[in-house]
């Protein structure tokens, strides 16, 4: 009897099927339609169109592709079933003409808005969300940019960043948090404590629902910021009081998408100071808000 139970036991566990867990879609397709690669961050994965051949200005500030001048796409699901999530950056011009493509392929367009304010040229943000097999996505994305000019070309390799300036250390040490310097941005993404969901997926910090928060040299030692808070409508007007006691803009506070749960506002903002004024303001403005 002994003998008999040691066998069915072997057997029974030897019947556990093995389960091979999503990692989400498959990169090469998406990257050949698409003329580059992206980043993967857990089974989200990102591609960036950074607006290279603009030249956008506030105030006589010139704005890096990497402040605030960077369309992206954000990947999620599997190969057959997956979702695409984004922002471009358009001029106004090309807005209708990509809104139309992206119709025209069964996309969502869930915003049209601007981020900056006295900006030179006029800029506009359209965000959007595609469903369907990822290559397909990722082709009729490609047709949608491809009746602006934003780049669609390769882009170079990027060189190796040197030291990263006085500015960078000072920064960090105001926000109390290490970021990524890149481009000649000190970027944050920061995201939140609580998970967000839509459509029944949890959508990942790195698809657009983090703190997106970047800064850049100015003149005269100061340095400017800009970027969006994402916020539960409880945080919204906390956080407008903390910014504007420390001297930041608000320049535009709106939806990105259309049935999240919690529902979110995207809080944008601006501002040229010390890199210890600045980052004391952002650091307050991150204390009202629930983040890691």
């Amino acid at each position: 009897m002994i003998t008999r139970l040691r066998c069915l036991t072997v057997f029974c566990v030897l019947l556990i099927p093995i389960i091979v867990l999503d990692q989400g879609v498959t990169t090469e397709p998406i990257d050949q339609a698409l003329g580059r690669s992206g980043q993967k961050t857990g089974d989200v994965y990102k591609l960036s169109f950074p607006r290279t051949d603009l030249h956008v200005s506030v105030h006589g500030l010139a704005i890096k592709p990497g402040l605030a001048l960077g369309s992206w796409a954000a990947f999620l699901g599997t190969d057959d079933k997956a979702m695409v999530m984004g922002d471009l950056v358009l001029l106004e011009g090309e807005v209708n003409p990509v809104v139309a493509k992206l119709r025209s392929s069964g996309f969502e367009i869930s915003a049209v808005h601007n981020h900056l304010m006295e900006e030179t040229p006029r800029v506009l943000y359209v965000h959007y969300m595609g469903h369907g097999p990822a290559a397909q996505l990722a082709t009729s994305l490609r047709s949608a940019l491809s009746v602006s000019k934003t780049p669609l070309e390769k882009p170079a390799a990027n060189a190796e960043e040197a030291t990263p300036p006085a500015w960078v250390k000072a920064l960090e040490e105001a926000v109390g948090r290490k970021g990524t310097f890149k481009g000649g941005v000190l970027s944050y993404a920061v995201p939140r404590n609580d998970a967000i969901t839509m459509s029944g997926m949890t959508i990942a910090p790195a698809a657009g629902v983090a703190q997106a928060i970047n800064f850049q040299a100015a003149e005269s030692g100061k340095v400017a910021t800009t970027g969006d808070f994402v916020l539960t409508a409880e945080e919204v007007n906390p956080v407008i009081s903390e910014l504007q006691g420390h001297d930041i803009s608000v320049t535009a506070l709106h939806s990105h998408m259309l049935t999240e749960q919690p529902r979110l506002f995207f809080m944008h903002f601006w501002s040229v100071g010390s890199p210890d004024s600045v980052g004391a303001g952002i650091k307050a403005a991150l204390s009202h808000i629930a983040v890691k």
